[in-house]
């Protein structure tokens, strides 16, 4: 209980540092205008043995230090301001919470190279099928299955049978509309091009023949 200590005549004061090296953190407790290093409390585990709050305030805690030596004490130490008590838990709260999450990080690690490995690789006669949009399979493997390209009127366009005779043995009607061999002019009038009328010859002397005299 901090109500026990002499509040009213602490045996030091001076400014309090929190640093870390690893996963340790340490509090110093250093001279506040020299800078020299007082006593100093290695905290390996926060909630901890380390350091304890009182059960009568939150401004005051117990921390256990050491000298390097093997030798350790239980001091008490206060703040003034409640501000300061509140970012000193703070602290070391951040700090444990950075070690925990760096070795959940390296178990991960560690369970991944230890894992079976994913193998990626084609087994003998293995095959994959790809599905491709707007691609057609060909048939049989032979011939194409390319559209013929459609004539007038949507209707496509065989070609001519070989011999010029069709498969029944009948002769191809001819078409409606004749055609022009080289050299033969056409004399179809439905093909002949509409011919100008000619013009009625101008009298001339008309002129002259109406003139009196």
């Amino acid at each position: 209980r901090a109500a026990e200590w002499q509040l009213d005549q602490p045996a030091w004061s001076g400014r309090l540092r929190i640093t870390a090296k690893g996963s340790t953190a340490f509090i110093k407790l250093e001279d506040k205008t020299s800078g020299e290093l007082f006593a100093q409390a290695p905290v390996e585990q926060f909630p901890g043995i380390a350091v304890e709050g009182v059960t009568d305030s939150s401004r005051y805690f117990v921390i256990r230090i050491e000298d390097g030596n093997g030798r350790r004490a239980f001091i008490g130490v206060g703040f003034v301001d409640r501000g300061d008590a509140f970012d000193f838990n703070v602290a070391l709260q951040d700090h444990f919470k950075w070690v925990r999450q760096q070795s959940e990080l390296a178990r991960q690690a560690q369970d991944l190279e230890q894992g079976p490995k994913l193998d990626l690789g084609f087994k003998e006669g293995q095959t994959i099928k790809l599905n491709i949009a707007n691609m057609k399979k060909k048939e049989g493997g032979t011939g194409s299955t390319r559209p013929r390209p459609a004539g007038p009127g949507g209707l496509s366009l065989l070609p001519p049978p070989p011999g010029g005779k069709s498969g029944s043995g009948e002769r191809p009607a001819p078409p409606s509309t004749p055609a022009q061999l080289p050299g033969t002019p056409i004399t179809d009038s439905l093909l002949s091009w509409p011919q100008p009328a000619a013009a009625p010859a101008a009298d001339v002397w008309g002129d002259f023949a109406k003139a009196s005299g």
